[in-house]
């Protein structure tokens, strides 16, 4: 089963940080996850950028037992140089 991590308004709107998921590719691993936690996800996950295992996937690559799908919202803020 791969496992999902979920981070920042991704997790917010999954309203949990870790998840796992029987799937062959990330995108079935997304599309089962849009499905369970809705349409709230979905919108956040258009922006979001997807790794597998610390490497940038698609929806084509696959997965395997144990491997980890992350879901990496845009980072915004920091330092102001006010």
């Amino acid at each position: 089963m791969a496992i999902l991590r979920l981070f920042a308004s991704a997790r917010e709107a999954a309203g949990t940080g870790r998840d796992v998921f029987e799937a062959a590719t990330v995108g079935d691993v997304l599309a089962q996850a849009g499905e369970r936690y809705g349409e709230g996800f979905v919108a956040v996950l258009a922006a979001c950028r997807v790794w597998l295992n610390g490497d940038e996937a698609d929806n084509a690559t696959p997965v395997g037992v144990d491997d980890e799908v992350a879901v990496l919202p845009p980072v915004s803020g920091g330092a102001s140089s006010d």
